[in-house]
């Protein structure tokens, strides 16, 4: 049994996302482990840039090309803040933890939302720290309106 460090995986998903942004993507493949999952949607799939947003692939190779070819395509600065991180499941040497995400760039010299949404993680204990088994990114493209009136909240939970 693993006792998981949840100071150290919090530190991963700021790690990830920091070297994301800044396209040190060298440091992403290395957190990674082979078989890993990467998708990305928004939860109805029908923004305007749902074939950008859309990725669903399989294995290190395949998640650092996507990735690869993603960040080429996007602005910088980008920066991606990840919050409210938080434990949902402790399997063994795995840990599920799911988070907010809020994306900005900067527009007429100001920084400028340009995504938000949830994302849920898959991390594996390793003897050198956590790598990244999962990696399932929701965004948000829906208009705010009451919880009642929204019924494409009940999507963000379908398959996790």
């Amino acid at each position: 049994m693993t006792t998981h460090d949840r100071f150290a995986a919090h530190e991963f998903i700021h790690r990830w996302w920091f070297n994301y942004d800044e396209g040190h993507l060298d440091v992403l493949t290395d957190l990674l482990v082979e078989d890993c999952h990467l998708t990305s949607r928004t939860e109805t799939g029908k923004h305007p840039y749902e074939e950008f947003i859309r990725s669903d692939c399989h294995g290190r190779d395949a998640v650092m090309a996507w990735t690869k070819e993603h960040r080429r395509h996007s602005p910088y600065p980008l920066r991606h803040n990840a919050s409210n991180i938080h434990v949902v499941a402790d399997r063994g040497d795995e840990l599920d933890l799911e988070s907010y995400l809020f994306v900005t760039q900067i527009i007429d010299r100001k920084p400028s939302a340009l995504s938000s949404g949830i994302v849920h993680w898959t991390l594996r204990h390793a003897d050198d720290g956590y790598r990244l088994v999962a990696n399932d990114v929701v965004l948000d493209s829906i208009e705010s309106a009451a919880y009642q009136d929204v019924p494409e909240v009940a999507v963000r939970t379908k398959g996790w």
